[in-house]
């Protein structure tokens, strides 16, 4: 699959001038290897719709997109499917559109509830399908130790990878008796910031790492 990179060299260096004597650590949360990207075009094409998601799990791999040291969030990375025209109009009439999604920063509370304390630009994902690429945030944002990275996405994005192991899942922001409904419209968007993740799918993967420069 064709690897798509956008330069972020210039944030790196700003904050790693910005570190003082001691050097920023550069940490790829939720790397994803070369055979990981979304389902389509496949026969079962599956999209991740109108939610907040973050990965929870891939392997023994626990808490694969909590931050480990306070920093800054300076990209993300999208491993996109490339769903087919019938496919693409389909999932663009039912779920209101063109893809998008927005990378986020999502502080625990207790109960699996989550706080939206960050929220980078939405992205039209359509000139990306098929592709990995990297965005970096003009707007760097701040994170803290034990912040989770996820995604925001209003519409519907191929950003799922299907028929995985069942230690590897994740957690959306659907209430608690609706885990299987996919046309209400659950992102934290606005105003709405917060909800608690209890619903948990498993064998699935969303396709999207985070690039974080930690300060020391």
């Amino acid at each position: 699959m064709q690897r798509l990179f956008i330069a972020i060299s210039a944030a790196l260096s700003l904050l790693a001038i910005g570190a003082g004597p001691a050097l920023a650590k550069v940490e790829e949360l939720g790397a994803m290897e070369e055979s990981v990207r979304g389902s389509c075009p496949d026969k079962e094409c599956r999209a991740v719709t109108r939610t907040t998601a973050y990965q929870a799990k891939v392997g023994e791999n626990r808490g694969l997109m909590t931050v480990k040291n306070d920093g800054r969030l300076v990209a993300v990375t999208y491993a996109l499917g490339k769903p087919g025209p019938k496919q693409a109009d389909f999932f663009a009439q039912t779920f209101g559109g063109a893809a998008q999604a927005a990378v986020v920063v999502l502080r625990p509370g207790k109960k699996l509830n989550y706080t939206v304390v960050g929220k980078g630009p939405m992205t039209t994902l359509t000139d990306y399908f098929g592709q990995t690429v990297q965005i970096p945030l003009v707007r760097t944002l701040r994170v803290r130790k034990n912040d989770v990275i996820g995604l925001t996405i209003p519409t519907w994005a191929p950003l799922l990878q299907l028929n995985l192991g069942g230690d590897t899942s994740w957690r959306s922001s659907q209430a608690k008796d609706g885990c299987a409904d996919t046309q209400t419209q659950t992102a934290l968007l606005g105003s709405k910031n917060a909800a608690q993740f209890t619903c948990l799918f498993r064998n699935q993967r969303l396709t999207y790492s985070a690039t974080i420069i930690s300060t020391p």
